[in-house]
């Protein structure tokens, strides 16, 4: 790989205009803490994650694809996890475990792309916006000048909540990107301003590079499948520099409109076992207490499950809190059969009101300029 073909890649790694090595703007706050956010791509099946499992109504939704009563691991006296979720088990009996219920929003739109643009930018359903909520949230309120990245993005290519102007940085792994940015040397000052900005888009790969340079070592074993090796290198990141607002880390494979059973536990399990090795990471580097783990999707699925064995798109879902601060227990009811909307579950709690939570436990900040109004706060921390 030559400089310019490094420098092109670079464009999509690192997105916004303010400078790696400085936040420019009057009252940047200083946080040591650190939202790390859980895609699960696709659209997971909340009510065959976290399972009614004494809810007859749901059996009789899902005669073939529901999880027998006897298989779940129970929670509660009506709700548990999917059998094959048994790593979190710890988290939930040491109360760091928040599930929260019935997250979703008014009007929802069952596109992919449509519905996770929606979740990323924190707009309204029928709004249409080209930041996401975390770079107008950091534009808003900048994060201090030691922090080499608004946010670092691990196993997608997609900016998402980060897009649109924060400081994100699209890693694969941290040795190959230290490597790959030595291609990106320095150079005089161009007046030029298309050349400039590439010059300065450089200048702040190199200072990322050098931030993210050192020794990653680490005692925490992680699991060997891919969702194992995106914490793993989250962690890794963490070790070498720790001053980076937001993680985003991506699962995918989750629109299961046929065959779910199969591959809907196999990814819950990939999920489990890498949360459960990202709090023994964190809690290694002893920043745990300071961490708030978030999943999201772009939606749940349908109750009934459909003649392929799988479900199809649907609307409110169930969604984890996670962290050394969080109030373990269940937020939100237990999901209601007897009043759906066209065979899907109302939601509940508004996804803005996870994110308020975010920014009042990582900034203490309301969040309102990255969310676009007030939202209420969840007591889960």
């Amino acid at each position: 790989m030559n400089r310019r073909q490094f420098l092109n890649l670079s464009l999509v790694g690192l997105s916004g205009l303010p400078s790696i090595s400085g936040a420019a703007n009057v009252g940047s706050h200083a946080s040591n803490r650190l939202l790390i956010l859980v895609e699960l791509k696709g659209g997971n099946d909340g009510l065959n994650t976290v399972v009614p499992y004494t809810d007859r109504l749901y059996y009789q939704a899902r005669p073939k694809l529901a999880i027998p009563a006897a298989d779940v691991l129970r929670l509660d006296h009506q709700l548990g996890f999917n059998p094959a979720m048994r790593a979190l088990l710890p988290i939930w009996e040491q109360g760091e475990l928040a599930v929260i219920q019935g997250v979703g929003y008014a009007s929802p739109n069952l596109s992919h792309f449509r519905s996770i643009e929606i979740w990323e930018t924190a707009s309204n359903s029928q709004q249409y916006l080209n930041q996401g909520w975390l770079s107008r949230q950091f534009l808003h309120l900048p994060l201090a000048s030691r922090m080499i990245a608004d946010g670092v993005i691990l196993g997608s290519q997609e900016l998402g909540p980060l897009a649109g102007g924060a400081r994100a940085l699209v890693l694969s792994d941290p040795a190959s990107f230290i490597k790959q940015a030595r291609l990106a040397a320095g150079a005089a000052p161009a007046t030029n301003p298309a050349l400039a900005h590439l010059l300065k888009i450089e200048n702040d790969i190199r200072g990322a590079a050098q931030g993210l340079g050192g020794n990653a070592a680490l005692q925490t074993t992680f699991p060997e499948h891919g969702f194992g090796k995106t914490v793993k290198t989250a962690c890794e990141v963490l070790a070498i520099n720790r001053n980076i607002g937001a993680l985003r880390l991506t699962l995918g494979g989750f629109d299961t409109h046929s065959n779910q059973r199969q591959i809907q536990d196999r990814l819950l399990k990939e999920l489990a076992e890498g949360l459960s090795a990202l709090r023994s990471g964190l809690r290694e580097l002893s920043i745990w207490q300071d961490c708030l783990v978030l999943t999201y999707a772009e939606f749940g699925r349908r109750v009934a499950e459909n003649r392929s064995g799988g479900t199809d798109h649907g609307t409110a879902n169930v969604h984890f809190a996670l962290g050394g601060k969080v109030k373990g227990g269940f937020f939100g009811s237990a999901p209601d059969f007897t009043d759906l909307d066209a065979d899907n579950l109302r939601y509940q709690i508004d996804f803005r009101q996870l994110y308020a939570t975010a920014c009042r436990f990582c900034w203490n900040d309301t969040g309102e300029a990255g969310l676009g109004g007030r939202f209420p706060e969840l007591a889960i921390i």
